[in-house]
């Protein structure tokens, strides 16, 4: 897409690669045994990510997103030590409604035994978060034990969308579709989709402004859940959320800079 920003073009490429990569060691056809296989294994079940948010807001609770991510381009090394289980287990005692995992490895240091790890460590539902562009990808998330994907409307064109959007639920996961202004908002908004994120970063100039967040607020209609990314540091920035009624918060490097995560987690929003 002509209007896609530098850094996310250069992701995006290296993902087409990435599953050309991985598809020649294990085939789509792997993943759907892995897959079927999970089926007599419950603790392998979709967790309902979807339904455990929608149940911390109607029970006057804030549901946040909590993020376990070694790295980012813009900022580099976040954690270190870094143990994903460790975190899942501060997360859920600090209040977590659900978890995040960075499975991307060329930007973000990220891995998918990591999401495994903070799954197996915990209760909560995880969503896979990683630059969706193929079925594969989708596929390949649900057979590591992903309960939700990620895609970012920036990065695909609507048919791709729709497509990637409806085998994830036929394969019984949530999806977070992520948006960063109007335009990307009313194509988002065509998906028969619950969860709507709204990032506050610029991809341009990496700027963040929670404007971003409150501009876009009035075209969401009242069925769908806002999610406010990025950009979420203070009790004041979870407070001005929660004025304008968007309960949903996911967060990540404010917490990953944090000595004991979940302990971050209870201060902001507890």
């Amino acid at each position: 897409m002509s209007d896609t920003p530098t850094i996310l073009r250069k992701i995006l490429a290296r993902k087409f690669e990435e599953v050309a990569e991985r598809s020649t060691s294990k085939t789509l056809a792997d993943l759907e045994q892995a897959i079927k296989r999970q089926s007599a294994n419950s603790e392998m079940s979709p967790r309902g990510f979807t339904n455990v948010m929608a149940h911390s807001i109607a029970g006057g609770l804030p549901a946040v997103i909590a993020e376990i991510k070694k790295a980012s381009p813009s900022k580099g090394l976040l954690r270190d030590p870094f143990i994903p289980a460790d975190i899942a287990r501060s997360y859920q005692a600090g209040g977590a409604s659900c978890l995040s995992v960075l499975t991307d490895a060329d930007f973000f240091q990220g891995h998918e035994t990591y999401l495994k790890q903070a799954r197996a460590a915990c209760s909560l539902p995880v969503i896979r978060k990683d630059f969706i562009v193929d079925p594969y990808q989708i596929f390949e998330a649900r057979s590591i034990g992903a309960d939700c994907i990620l895609l970012i409307v920036s990065a695909l064109e609507d048919a791709q969308m729709s497509e990637l959007n409806d085998l994830a639920h036929k394969l019984g996961m949530d999806v977070l579709v992520e948006v960063h202004g109007g335009d990307e908002l009313e194509r988002a908004l065509k998906l028969n989709n619950r969860l709507i994120g709204i990032n506050n970063r610029n991809l341009h100039t990496f700027e963040v402004s929670l404007d971003n967040t409150f501009e876009l607020l009035k075209f969401i209609p009242e069925n769908r859940i806002v999610v406010t990314e990025s950009g979420i540091h203070t009790r004041d920035d979870v407070q001005a959320m929660k004025d304008r009624q968007v309960f949903s918060f996911l967060v990540g490097e404010t917490f990953m800079r944090a000595e004991d995560p979940g302990a971050k987690l209870k201060e902001l929003f507890v």
